[in-house]
Parts: structure tokens; sequence; C-alpha cells
């Protein structure tokens, strides 16, 4: 039996058709009849059923480390909760959410905080990622709301990217984007680094990190003196401060704003005239834009250029906001984060006395909550001192994570929803729940271009596992409410929303799931996708209380000298195979081989500087804190700028922990913390070897060296390693068995192969100057019958193929397979290889690197 279910992704909302094929396996598909995919999926998506498995669950309520009923935790959680409130007020709980949660989580989450609890402190991690743009549409539009659809994709004559490596983070759009490009649409992709996406566009602009104010302010006032703004449009529908165009003139001329971006002013001008010349335009933006302590004045400058230009409400001319999280969008409309009340309310007192009425709530947050950063300061500070954290990690993810692993350490009562029994927030939590994980939970989400999809169960809850809507649920009831919280499935929340969206909502509001809360419980399990707000603003009139759109002066912040103990800029992103803090995609052996290690990215130029030669060790510190990373040297980064990933953790390394580095300062206006450009230095790191472990079973104890990162296999694990101690230290992470070895002093080489009941257990290589062998053939001998007599030679008898580093993931193909066939046929193009091996035809994300490959082998040839 089949099941359409969403993808536990990102924003783009994928929908999946899932087949059960035993246990705990499943067959993933996308859906050819969902509106957002057509069929198609990313290469996470594709591996979804490789993250299933049960093993690393939580999968029984814990009090400390003792394994507790419900009820015994159920009635600790709202035991504490309900003392901390009696003796120190609403205003020292907390809950901290997240987009992993379904829209009805969230609800119930919400519901109980903001109405019966009576604070607003439950903000989300969508915090991190999308809460400037959320503030820049609530400033120009009155609410916030993204416009755009993705059939605008299909219409549209341009693109321009902003701060959003496309290809890699929402693939199955980029490719949609990419099939209008073939058909004639341009592309222009505004971005400090040189990524997959801008190799294939039309025109990159690899402007200064925090110039993007300048650039579109640079913009509308190019629009202006071409007469390519709408001035019908300006007068019928939008409204701009008295001296709104006076101080447009302040560094906007093309040859001020190519200075400030740091890019050539024909660029610049080339990019001005394109989009002068082009109605129908869609603009997408992401964290590069959101992610800054001027985000909403960046997400405002873009909107301020589209309202002046009447690109907005029409077929192929649209700002686009597209959200990093699969319900990031659901969150906000049910007030997950805590600026908001709920289903787009605010705090206003027609607001407040309006959803007080409709939920009968004993009282009604008076004021916003705190802030995520501020929230966990507030920890800090012991001001709150109960804290509910679900379904997300901010001892790895938010700004300063030491200081706030400080805070959970010494906060009097954490507990901690999530599916995993180990990651590094949960070792701090008295209280540990279960939750249900995607492919058991049953709810809706809403992607960014508000379709609201069901996800649905292919699985039976395993162990304890709950739901979260249940969980939050049982403890409100615990806590007094139990009639406010009378809910028995997610259907019955679904419908509660849904009333609230339309009630005493004459228009004033554009959510509304008007129609959408009929049919029962029967035509909730059935519900197929919808949008609602069908075309925002086609009609000219906004959610502002004349109806008019609100132009925002925005200026460009001057730019402060580098620190001289700081001379780097600092920009975070992700990797194209793995997912926020690696707790599914981690669990993924395909989706490990991409990125086997958490890189630092950085110029020829500043490599030299530090003396750091591409594949060493290097230390990245900023005033937040330091931490380790591999060097990728590559000119595709900016003189000056870094680049490190988001995804690793306690769990899987002993570096790379970006969450260590960035500082906890926000834009002012969202709260957003600025990820994008942290002052930082660089140095060398030596060490006195490298090598590798791979196990069939988890090690009993970790290596302990300098270096080690964690990959999963489809038996066992790989861990990269360096160190500079004895590698002696390593022999505690061998298992039981009988031990083959091989020593070579002169090139201080050490390998260990571990055999029990003939077959290969454990293989480990350790080498000071010499060649370490391709980890392939090793890996796949942990699965063979008996152990080969090559075995420390760490390659098989006679001649073997080493298909290289994995460039298709969705495939599983590598570098050298692909160049083969390159050579072997004389492929001439993108769709050459895809028709010979299949690379590329899938999600299309390594498609850019595919072209690269095919350009370097034309290159040789020459």
């Amino acid at each position: 039996m089949s099941i359409r279910t969403t993808c536990a992704y990102c924003g783009v909302g994928c929908g999946i058709v899932a087949t059960r094929t035993g246990n705990r396996t499943v067959h993933i598909a996308g859906d050819p009849d969902h509106p957002a995919n057509r069929g198609r999926l990313c290469s996470k998506g594709t591996h979804l059923g490789e993250t299933v498995g049960l093993a690393g669950r939580l999968l029984h309520p814990m009090i400390g480390q003792r394994r507790v009923s419900w009820d015994k935790a159920l009635d600790q959680v709202a035991r504490r909760f309900r003392a901390t409130i009696a003796e120190h007020g609403p205003g020292s709980v907390a809950f901290y959410v997240s987009g992993q949660l379904l829209t009805e989580d969230y609800y119930v989450a919400n519901k109980l905080m903001k109405g019966f609890i009576g604070s607003a402190n439950i903000d989300t991690n969508s915090r991190l990622c999308m809460s400037s743009a959320v503030a820049g549409h609530v400033r120009a539009f009155g609410e916030d709301v993204v416009p755009a659809r993705y059939e605008d994709l299909d219409d549209a004559d341009l693109f321009v990217l902003v701060g959003s490596n496309t290809a890699w983070c929402h693939p199955v759009l980029y490719q949609r984007m990419r099939a209008r490009c073939a058909a004639g649409a341009r592309m222009v992709v505004i971005d400090p680094r040189r990524t997959e996406t801008a190799d294939e566009a039309d025109l990159h602009l690899a402007i200064r990190p925090g110039s993007d104010v300048a650039l579109m302010n640079g913009l509308l006032a190019w629009c202006r003196d071409a007469g390519a703004l709408d001035a019908v449009f300006l007068r019928d529908h939008v409204t701009a401060p008295d001296d709104f165009w006076t101080s447009l003139g302040e560094d906007t001329d093309l040859w001020s704003v190519a200075r400030t971006c740091d890019v050539a002013a024909a660029d610049v001008r080339r990019f001005f005239e394109l989009f002068a010349a082009t109605p129908r335009t869609v603009t997408l933006f992401s964290q590069g834009v959101n992610q800054s302590v001027t985000g909403t004045d960046q997400v405002n400058a873009i909107l301020n250029v589209h309202l002046a230009t009447g690109r907005i409400g029409k077929p192929g001319a649209q700002p686009f906001s597209i959200t990093g999280q699969p319900n990031a969008m659901g969150g906000r409309e049910v007030g997950g984060l805590a600026t908001t009340l709920a289903a787009h309310l605010g705090f206003g007192d027609a607001d407040r006395a309006l959803a007080q009425r409709f939920w009968g709530a004993p009282t009604i947050a008076a004021k916003p909550g705190l802030k995520a950063v501020d929230l966990f300061r507030s920890v800090a500070e012991g001001r709150v001192k109960a804290l509910w954290i679900m379904a997300t990690n901010p001892a790895v993810s938010m700004p300063e994570a030491a200081q706030v692993r400080a805070a959970l350490a010494a906060c009097p009562f954490v507990v901690v929803s999530d599916v995993m029994a180990d990651t590094d927030t949960g070792a701090f939590a008295h209280v540990r729940l279960p939750a249900a994980a995607w492919g058991e939970k049953d709810g809706t989400v809403t992607n960014s271009d508000r379709t609201v999809s069901r996800q649905r169960a292919i699985f039976p809850l395993p162990g304890a596992a709950r739901p979260d809507w249940w969980i939050v649920t049982e403890v409100a009831r615990r806590m007094g409410w139990r009639t406010a919280f009378a809910y028995n499935r997610p259907a019955d929340i679904w419908r509660e929303h849904v009333r609230l969206s339309t009630y005493e909502n004459e228009g004033a509001r554009l959510f509304s799931l008007v129609g959408q809360g009929g049919g029962g419980n029967a035509g909730y399990a059935a519900m197929a996708p919808f949008r609602w707000g069908g075309t925002p603003f086609a009609d000219g009139r906004f959610s502002t209380p004349d109806g008019r759109a609100q132009l925002v002066t925005v200026r460009q912040k001057r730019r402060a000298a580098a620190p001289r103990d700081w001379p780097l800029t600092l920009n975070t992103g992700r990797y194209r195979d793995q997912w926020h803090t690696m707790t599914r995609t981690g669990l993924a052996p395909k989706l490990a081989r991409h990125r086997e290690e958490p890189l630092v990215e950085l110029h020829p130029a500043d490599a030299a500087r530090a003396g750091i030669v591409d594949g060493a060790l290097a230390r990245v510190t900023t005033p937040a804190g330091a931490t380790l990373y591999r060097a990728r040297v590559s000119a595709a980064q900016r003189v000056g700028e870094l680049f490190v990933p988001i995804h690793w953790t306690d769990q899987n390394a002993s570096g790379g922990r970006t969450g260590l580095l960035a500082r906890a300062l926000v834009d002012p206006i969202s709260g957003q913390p600025g990820f994008k450009s942290t002052p930082a230095a660089i140095t060398a790191v030596a060490t006195a070897w490298r090598g590798f472990l791979i196990t069939a079973a988890e090690p009993t104890h970790r290596p302990d060296c300098l270096w080690a990162t964690r990959v999963t296999l489809r038996t066992g694990s790989l861990w990269e390693l360096a160190g500079d101690g004895a590698t002696t230290a390593l022999d505690g992470c061998l298992p039981a068995g009988e031990r083959i070895e091989a020593v070579d002093q002169a090139r201080g080489t050490r390998r260990v192969a571990v055999v029990a009941d003939g077959r290969l257990v454990a293989a480990l290589f350790v080498t000071a100057t010499g060649e370490l062998p391709a980890r392939d053939w090793l890996i796949a001998q942990l699965d063979a019958p008996q152990v080969a007599p090559t075995v420390l030679a760490g390659r098989a008898p006679g001649a073997t193929a080493d298909s290289g580093p994995i460039v298709c993931a969705c495939f599983d193909i590598g570098l050298r397979t692909i160049v083969a066939a390159i050579r072997a046929d004389a492929l001439a193009d993108v769709a050459a290889i895809g028709a010979a091996i299949g690379a590329g035809t899938n999600c299309g994300s390594c498609r850019p690197a595919l072209a690269r490959l095919l350009a370097q082998e034309k290159t040789d040839a020459a």
C-alpha cells in the first residue's frame, strides 16, 4: 500500500509516495501529482528511506538516566512548570520549538503558552532562518504574506537569486528555474561566494557581505531614472515616507554602488539594465539576506524595488522568500514566533481580545515574548527557570553555542522532546520525552508558497514514542486545562486552527483557511494539497489599515574596519546532502559521502598568508570561540572571507562546531542572528599523523585524538582521524578479535585489521608521511564472507576500479566513473552524461558539478 505524504526537509514541501517494504523499510518516490515537485525529489528526499530505522532512537520517557512511565514523566513536567509559574510568574517559563513540528503540534504549544500560561515566551528555531523576512513582509504589506507561487517560476523571464545557493538548498525549485532558463529566461546570482548556483548563472555579483541594501537601493534609483517605475501602481496602491525618494539619492549612483559592493561597475550596470528591461522578474532570497544584523532592512530593500516597479501579484513578477524548514510557514501561521499571537494576529488589544474569546482562555499574553537569543540569555541570567525544547538542537545551532550550553547546564528544569536519544541538547535535559519521527507523525505542513500538505504516518509508533501534539496536550491537561485541550486526534486541532483563521476575520487578514475544515475526520485524512490566499495583492490591496503597501526607508550601514585580531569575515551555510545538525541525514550512508568532513573554505591568497595547504587542518577563531576544520583552498571564496558548514555536532566530530563561532548579535527588528558576517581569524594546525578507522559496529570508545569525524556506513561507521600524539591511543576503539598488524617505521605507517569469526570487523590505517588507501574497498570488506589476503594493502588483489568521491548522491556515482564516461563516449554536455550513466537526472543538484567536469575535460584536452 502506498501512502502520499510530504518530505521532511526544506520548505519546498515536496510530495512523496511512500511504499512500505518491510517492518521499518520503505521505498520513496516523488509524487507526480503534488504541485510543489511534480514527482521530483532532491538527494535528501530520495534517501529518506535510509533514515527510518530505530538506531539511536529515544523510545521511552527518561527522568535523568532513569526510564519512567509516561504518567510519571508528564506529571513531573506539569508539576515543575506549575510550581515555577506560581513562584516566579508566567515569564519564568519558556518553550523553544521548531519548524520540524507539524502545524497541529505548533498550534497546541502556542495556545498553551500564550493563552493559558499567559506568556509569549515561545519562540522557534525558524527565528534563526526567516524572521527577518517575516518582519520585512509585515512592514511592507501589513501581514506576513509570501505573495509568490511556484507557478511564477514557470512564467518569469528573469530570476534574481539573492543570498541563496538554490542548486544545493532548494534543488527541486532550482531545476524548475533552469527549465525556464532553457526556454530563454535569464538568471542573476547575488552571493559573495561562487557557488554551484552561481556557476550556471548568466551573471554573478560576488558582492561584499552585508552590502545588499546599497545594491538594491542603487537598483531602485536606476529604475526610477530609467523610467521603469510603475507610476500608476505607486499612485494607487503604495505609500512612501516623505523623504523616501530624496534619501534614495545618497550613494546610489552606479560607481558608488560598485565601490560599496566591491564588484565591477560594468557588472552592476548589466544587472540594473537587465532588471529594468524585464518586467516579469522573480527575486528569490534566503538565508544570505535574512541571517544578518541588518536582515530586515535587506528584505525591505528588495520589496521596495518590487513594489515601486509593480512587480508583485502578477504572474512571473514577485518577490519570493524561500524558507528552509518543512513547516517554517506553518509555524508562522499559528504563532510559533514570540512576536506574533496566532493566525496572523498581533498583540494589539483587539487581536488579544479576539484570541482570548476564541480560546476561552483564562488569560492572554500581554506583549511579545523573548526571541531566541534573548530567551537563552534569560535562561543564563536565571530569569527563565523552566524551559521545554521541542524537535531542535540549540546547543549546536544557536550562536555563541558555548554560552547556550552553560545556560542549559544552569537552568533548574529543562525538558527535551526529541526523536533521538543522544543529542548535544538532550545531554542537558532533566526530562527527555520520546517524540514521533517523520514517517510516524500525522498532520499538516505549509511550504514556501503557502501550499498546505499532509504528512501521513507510514509506520506505527515505535516503543513509547508519541506525537508532539499529544505530549503537549497531556501536559496542558495536567496543568489544569483539560477542557481547552480535549483533542483526541490531529484532525481536532486542525479544525480549531481553521476556525481561528476565519474567526471575526472580515478580510483584514489574508491568512484564512475558509472552507478547509469540513468533511470530518475522513475529509482530513483525504486532504489534498491546497494553497491558501490565492494570488495575494493581485488586486493591489494590502493588509494595512488603508489597504496600501508601504515603501520603507532603508540605508546601507557603513562597513566598519576589520579588527586587527579578526581580519577575516566568516560565513556559514549548508551542504547539499546534509540537513541541520544531521540527526536525520547523518543516518543515511549515501548522503554522507558528498562531504565527509566539515571544511573551512578559503581563498588561495588567505591560505598562503596563513601557511595553510589544501587538506590540512586549520583552526578558525572568532570573538565567541574556536574550532577545527579541514581546509579547502578555493578561488570560489572572496579574498578575506571564510565559509563553514553548520551541520557537525559533538555526536559526529571533534571539530567543525560552527555554532561556537557566531556572535549572538541580532537584527534589532526581527531578532534574527547575523550568522553571515562574523569577524574571524584562521591558523594552520600541524599534525603528526593522519588516518581512518572503519568498524562494523560502533566503537565502545570514541577515537581519542585531535581530529575525529564520523560517517555512517551501511554496516558500521568510518572515522577520519588526525593527531599529534601516539596512535596506540586509538587501540581502545578496536573491537575484540584477532589482530593482523603491519608497521612501517620509516614512513610512520601502521595498519591493523581485526578479524572475528573469519570476517573483517575493523580496520585502522594511520601514517605520518605515506599515502592512505581509498576507503571504499575496505568498507565493502565488512560485508565480505571472508577476509581478503590483501586487506592490509587496502585494496583488492590485482587491479580494481575506484569510483572516486561521490558527485551524484541520488545514484551513488563517483567522480572517476563520470570522467571515464566523458572520455570513453566523448560526452559533450550534461544531458549526455545523464543519458549515459544517469548522473544528474533525478534532483539535478549535481548538474553544476557535472558542467565543471566537462569544462575541465575540454580544457585538459585543449
